[in-house]
């Protein structure tokens, strides 16, 4: 969705921007947005916030009461704009734009790795090394697997995709022999 992401981006970068010096660390900060991002795209909380008999004191109330810790005043004045403004459904997308701030400052990036069997620490390591020397950035894994690969791995940094994977050599195959 495009236009989530849109509309997301000034949320994250102003909130990135508030906090990229904060004692607390980028970390803390991806953690606390991921915990909001979550709590938000629940169906129920989605619902709730549709409702036109609760006014904007309430939402906030509603979704700091279900956060388990405390939120730091950047992020409930944050949580406090998005709600105001009827924004809460692009919470998900303004982590995920925050993450990309992050792992850019960083200069880093997500490697997501699906695989056809489970892979062990070793295995990971391994690949994201070499994949490491592919980008020339330090990677972060987030590893899935999904049988329908048949065989070996499908790996995602940013707009660039490999695809090893079984299925995908299939497909190749098929296509080529049917022009």
């Amino acid at each position: 969705m495009a236009e989530l992401s849109t509309i997301a981006r000034p949320y994250a970068e102003a909130l990135f921007e508030a906090v990229r010096d904060d004692a607390q660390g980028l970390q803390t900060w991806s953690d606390i947005l991921s915990l909001l991002a979550q709590v938000s795209s629940l169906p129920d909380v989605l619902e709730s916030m549709g409702d036109p008999r609760l006014n904007d004191a309430q939402r906030i109330q509603l979704l700091t009461s279900l956060v388990p810790q405390a939120l730091p005043e950047q992020a409930a004045n944050l949580l406090a704009l998005v709600v105001e403004n009827g924004r809460i459904q692009v919470m998900p997308q303004i982590a995920e734009q925050f993450e990309l701030l992050r792992n850019q400052l960083e200069g880093t990036a997500l490697a997501q790795i699906t695989s056809a069997f489970p892979l062990d620490d070793a295995q990971v390591a391994g690949l994201l090394q070499s994949l490491e020397r592919k980008f020339g950035l330090k990677l972060k894994s987030q590893v899935t697997v999904d049988p329908e690969l048949i065989g070996g791995v499908r790996v995602a940094v940013g707009d660039h995709v490999l695809d090893t994977s079984v299925q995908a050599r299939l497909a190749t195959l098929r296509d080529t022999l049917a022009a």
